[in-house]
């Protein structure tokens, strides 16, 4: 679904039942709607209409209000001033369950569901059908049947959910909320961890719920994908409406530049004039627990060595070794030409190695602590004496961080839990930097960052090796390695199989080895073009 929909051309899919509106009417019109938060005014004055039939994208950068707009819509923020109208009739949703009751759903990138429970289950347990007191399982199957019909799901119902993959768990959200009727259906960055036929496939569903009349609101930091299934493209930078556009009148080019407020030219910057120094760190013969094959590596200071590999193929796992995180079953370590015992963590800080993991909300901070605490938690030492905490010590170092990193928090108080997805990466940064590491492992460091952090986040690393450090970067988004680095690794399940050089990169070259180990060579090659020429795999 490309361009432009109006009342006029919304389609409709003849054998579905289409959401009944209004001629004319929107099914959500929101109107100079705010909220703020202590210290922060996340809305101010916002806009957005979504008519039925439409998807409609929404897109800025981290911290822009998008969250917050859409816990507005669902019930779990009350707007502090404004207006929302469903269906032309005034609407304020006090908690989730009126929202859904009122027909809004969201399907949120962290899913929802019961794992240890089937499909079926999953999709009934908010209104289980019943006979006599008893639960109805005929009825229960039958409505399993229907819905998992109506997304593509097909399985028995009664699979346990844990045994599904990613996509196919949205799959049930979704079929969850057709089960309520919804009338708008948000999707959170629904397309964050699936590959190219599973995007494809959940894109073929959207256009088909639109089809029916059911409005779509389509949250993603993909702005490709943007310009492919939306109609229309809402932008929000720092609380503010910026503007409204038709997706066929605007390029990613014209919305990177309306979210971040400036022209943005280079999306991957590569800096040939930092110069290469001594052997940082050195890895030989790593092994862990038979998911890792013996992993042999080096890093130069001044280096980002990138680390590329399918899901599951090892690389989180090598690199969790090496921190200590998980621990080795033999190998030898070196930093610096010395040879180093990691047992845990602790050894590896010592060291000078830290690891900024992919979660960085659960592993990597403390939410619900201050930045000051986040950043100087790493070397307590430095902020006490005779065991006491010297508050004006730790304040001091951590605005010292918050300045030379450009975080953008109010003050070394702030809880990182209200800071932006962006900032709270460099937060995590900052932290390591306390305790002076020299070679800092990044697992997916851009994952969930708008275009304008990511740009700040590359522009760090390299501020970093320019003094002198390593940096080891494992990511799945392979233009962003092929951008950066100096060099790749690529692993294949559980083994490390090949190494490019920045003459060498192209994504296919990448994508051929990461499938090495998995498909025969003529598979894996054809896999590999499929894969870099956008095709699904």
């Amino acid at each position: 679904m490309t361009g432009p929909t109006s009342d006029a051309t919304i389609a409709a899919d003849p054998s579905a039942t289409a959401v009944a509106l209004p001629d004319g009417t929107p099914i959500i019109d929101v109107r100079e709607v705010s909220k703020q938060f202590p210290g922060v005014l996340a809305l101010d004055k916002v806009g957005l209409t979504v008519v039925p039939g439409e998807v409609h994208a929404l897109v800025g950068e981290n911290g822009a209000g998008k969250s917050t707009l859409v816990k507005c819509l669902s019930g779990v923020q009350v707007p502090d001033g404004g207006e929302m109208l469903l269906f032309g009739e005034p609407y304020l949703a006090q908690t989730p369950q009126e929202a859904i009751e009122a027909g809004i759903r969201v399907v949120y990138q962290e899913l929802n569901l019961l794992t240890y429970l089937t499909i079926e289950e999953n999709l009934s347990f908010e209104s289980l059908p019943s006979n006599h007191g008893l639960v109805d399982r005929s009825t229960m199957r039958e409505r399993a049947e229907r819905l998992m019909a109506e997304v593509g799901l097909e399985m028995p119902p009664d699979t346990a959910v844990e045994d599904l993959g990613i996509a196919q768990m949205q799959l049930v959200e979704i079929a969850r909320a057709l089960l309520t009727e919804a009338k708008l259906l948000i999707l959170d960055e629904p397309t964050a961890t699936l590959t190219p036929r599973e995007t494809d496939q959940l894109f073929g569903i959207i256009r088909k719920l639109a089809g029916r009349g059911i409005g779509v609101l389509f949250i993603s930091h993909h702005l490709d994908e943007v310009k492919e299934i939306g109609d229309r493209v809402t932008v929000l930078r720092n609380g503010q409406w910026v503007a409204t556009e038709d997706v066929t009148d605007v390029t990613v080019a014209h919305i990177i530049e309306l979210m971040v407020g400036r022209v943005m030219t280079e999306g991957y910057p590569f800096r040939p004039t930092v110069e290469l120094g001594d052997e940082l760190l050195s890895v030989e013969g790593l092994t862990y627990r038979g998911n890792v094959e013996p992993v042999s590596l080096q890093l130069q200071a001044g280096e980002i060595l990138g680390v590329a590999g399918l899901v599951g193929s090892g690389r989180t796992e090598a690199m969790r070794a090496i921190f200590g995180a998980d621990k080795a079953d033999s190998g030898v370590i070196r930093v610096e030409g010395q040879v180093v015992e990691i047992h845990e963590p602790s050894d590896a800080v010592r060291a000078g190695i830290c690891l900024l993991t992919e979660d960085r909300k659960s592993q990597g901070l403390m939410l619900d602590m201050s930045v000051a605490q986040n950043t100087t938690i790493t070397k307590l030492e430095a902020i006490t004496k005779h065991g006491l905490l010297q508050t004006r010590v730790e304040a001091s170092a951590s605005q010292e961080l918050i300045d030379a990193l450009s975080i953008k928090a109010q003050s070394p108080s702030q809880l990182a839990r209200f800071l932006s997805g962006g900032n709270q990466q460099k937060v995590v940064v900052a932290k390591w930097l306390f305790a002076d590491s020299r070679i800092l492992i990044f697992d997916e460091p851009t994952r969930g960052i708008d275009v304008g952090a990511k740009f700040e986040i590359y522009n760090l690393i390299w501020d970093l090796v320019e003094r002198g450090k390593g940096a080891l970067v494992v990511s799945s988004d392979l233009p962003e390695l092929l951008g950066i680095c100096h060099r790749i690794i690529v692993f294949s399940k559980g083994a490390l199989v090949g190494e490019l050089g920045r003459e060498q990169f192209n994504e296919k070259a990448v994508l051929e080895l990461a499938y090495k180990n998995y498909l025969d060579p003529a598979t894996a090659a054809a896999r590999a073009s499929q894969s870099s020429t956008g095709e699904s795999a």
